[in-house]
């Protein structure tokens, strides 16, 4: 089979659509020939360099993917041959065939195309996980998301309005801006303008900026509010003022869950598949698809991501 391999660190032109041995299932897991993938910020980072993946995932970059079951290996019940689904996976989206952990498949969702369906697995078990596993936002609450205009932007924005909170985002551009507020962003704050912690405060706030943004978001948070942080797009490293947390009684998280146990990544995607493919199905969310590329393009497709400019996801289909 081919998939995208990365040939050394560097820019989007070190990934390759190359030969490569087809993946093997082991017991519980079923491959999956891959329709579509979806591109996210940690492919970007695994192709830099700074984000390997975890022990016994494959080497190509792909932490979602939509397609068909053509395999199923020993102990799957649930999944037979042919099977459309979708995936959260360790590594390995950008490929042909990858082999997946049976707890981590959906079904596509009625209503969406097999590649439509490429653009939910990684942001809507995000999303869920962090700010209504971990977070607990609740109806009647203040959300803020950095990044409302990227993928888990426009999806945390969808999934809060849905759930009855009062919804908050940051973005960088007019384009975004007015996209967000079409998919019901509540307030939308331009961070090249304007100050995201005069416009809360927040009782949950989902955050991939990381150090840069640590202390302004413990200063906009609400007594007993809630900072998850999710990416470091910003740093790794910066001072907290443990005073300030301690007179709101808030807390900070940080979290990733692409090295979570598969316990932990089933659990999640089950109650996914309970909480959130509803909402998909009678249209309340739905993916936000900027572009769709050939697997072969990847490099373009990373590209894209570097310069920020797009809206929601970009898929690449083999």
């Amino acid at each position: 089979m081919r998939a995208i391999a990365i040939r050394e660190p560097g820019d989007p032109d070190v990934l390759e659509w190359t030969e490569v041995p087809d993946p093997v299932p082991a017991a519980g897991e079923v491959v999956l020939e891959v329709a579509a993938a979806g591109v996210n910020r940690a492919d970007v980072m695994q192709r830099l360099g700074f984000y390997p993946p975890p022990p016994g995932a494959p080497p190509y970059p792909g932490l979602e993917a939509a397609g068909r079951v053509v395999e199923v290996g020993e102990g799957v019940t649930g999944w037979r041959v042919g099977d459309e689904a979708c995936a959260l996976l360790a590594g390995g989206g950008y490929a042909e065939r990858v082999a997946v952990p049976a707890g981590q498949l959906l079904p596509i969702p009625r209503g969406l195309k097999t590649v439509e369906a490429a653009a939910l697995p990684e942001v809507a078990c995000t999303v869920w996980s962090n700010a209504f596993m971990l977070a607990r936002l609740a109806l009647g609450e203040t959300f803020l998301v950095h990044g409302g205009g990227s993928g888990i932007g426009t999806m945390a924005i969808q999934l809060a309005k849905a759930h009855g909170a009062r919804v908050a985002c940051t973005v960088g551009s007019a384009e975004k801006a007015e996209r967000c507020r079409e998919l019901g962003a509540d307030v939308v704050i331009d961070h090249t303008a304007e100050d995201f912690v005069e416009a809360g405060p927040y009782d949950v706030i989902l955050d991939i900026i990381g150090a840069r943004y640590l202390a302004r978001n413990v200063e906009a948070l609400r007594t007993g509010g809630r900072l998850v942080v999710i990416g470091l797009q910003g740093g790794r490293r910066a001072e907290l003022d443990l005073n300030t947390l301690l007179a709101k009684r808030a807390a900070v998280h940080a979290t990733s869950l692409r090295i979570r146990p598969l316990d932990e990544k089933a659990a999640i995607v089950t109650e996914v598949r309970e909480n959130v493919w509803p909402l998909v199905e009678s249209g309340t969310v739905r993916p936000v698809i900027d572009r769709i590329l050939p697997m072969a393009d990847a490099a373009e497709a990373h590209r894209v991501l570097d310069a920020g400019g797009h809206i929601g996801k970009i898929l690449l289909t083999v």
